[in-house]
């Protein structure tokens, strides 16, 4: 207890967060290396996890105080990985610790040596995170080729639709055809696609395309289903709000596993995609025009 008083409060403070965030870590990886089938990932997660509990002895010499793991951030990150998958919630935590490069800065004026052990150790884990090889990665081409189709035909097909037919219903209704028929008729292609490039996992790629491509499909169709019969121009904006933040979440998530730049493929994908909509909202708005077409 005497070697704690030597450092100042901001110290002290900094040192207990990082312990902190050090044993949640290595309460997850710990739980990740458990359930995940691949021995050769189980084998990485294993040896990241008493990497972190190493972190956590480092600065247990410095605080002299016993942690636990927060069980509720352990519980977050446990039903995270079974939506978005243990390599997207590793490159996260490694992120956030990451941010803490600051608060090693500030530490180093009073402990020299810890920079530079928890550098050489970070080294380490993203060596060893690199080598991650979870299945779902293998097919995030596919993944992109049905949320960036559906994005691209769908907006521009439910905007084209929305000044024609000016009901939310029958937007949604024709919304919901177009999406089942392209869906099908995508995952399909794909299929015959990738069996003859000579993918073995011709299916599997199919289905995720599907997927993502149906999921995309229900979030475009819902502000139709939700608004009133009238209110086509607040669902259309509604509609526009969701691609966005469809293509913003897709964009970071990819941006995050691959360990590739966000904002580059958020806007490419967005301008596409908006301005396709924009397109085949104004082609719809001159057929209504020159047809003078009426559903009401």
């Amino acid at each position: 207890m005497e070697e704690q008083k030597l450092y100042s409060k901001q110290a002290q403070k900094l040192m207990l967060a990082f312990q902190q965030d050090e044993i949640n870590s290595s309460a997850i990886y710990a739980h990740f290396a458990k359930h995940v089938k691949d021995a050769k990932n189980a084998k990485i997660l294993s040896q990241i996890a008493q990497d972190e509990a190493h972190h956590t002895l480092i600065w247990k010499h410095y605080t002299n105080k016993e942690l636990r793991p927060n069980m509720l951030k352990v519980l977050w990150f446990k039903l995270l990985t079974y939506m978005l998958g243990y390599t997207f919630v590793v490159k996260v935590l490694e992120l956030h610790e990451y941010d803490g490069i600051k608060g090693l800065q500030q530490l180093e004026k009073e402990i020299p040596e810890v920079s530079q052990i928890i550098e050489d150790e970070k080294k380490h884990e993203a060596e060893l995170i690199d080598m991650l090889d979870e299945e779902r990665l293998n097919y995030v081409g596919a993944m992109v080729l049905g949320l960036n189709d559906a994005l691209v035909e769908l907006t521009g097909t439910i905007a084209g639709l929305t000044f024609v037919l000016m009901d939310t219903t029958l937007i949604a209704m024709a919304g919901i055809i177009t999406g089942i028929a392209a869906t099908l008729s995508m995952a399909a292609s794909n299929y015959l696609a990738e069996r003859a490039d000579g993918n073995p996992q011709a299916l599997k790629a199919s289905v995720y395309t599907g997927i993502s491509y149906l999921v995309t499909v229900v979030c475009l169709v819902l502000p139709y289903l939700i608004f009133p019969t009238t209110m086509y121009l607040p669902a259309l904006v509604c509609m526009i709000a969701i691609v966005i933040l469809l293509i913003a979440i897709f964009n970071f998530y990819i941006a995050v596993v691959k360990s590739e730049k966000f904002l580059i493929k958020f806007m490419e994908m967005s301008v596409i995609s908006l301005s396709v909509a924009l397109i085949s909202f104004l082609i719809g708005l001159l057929a209504k025009l020159a047809f003078g077409i009426d559903v009401g």
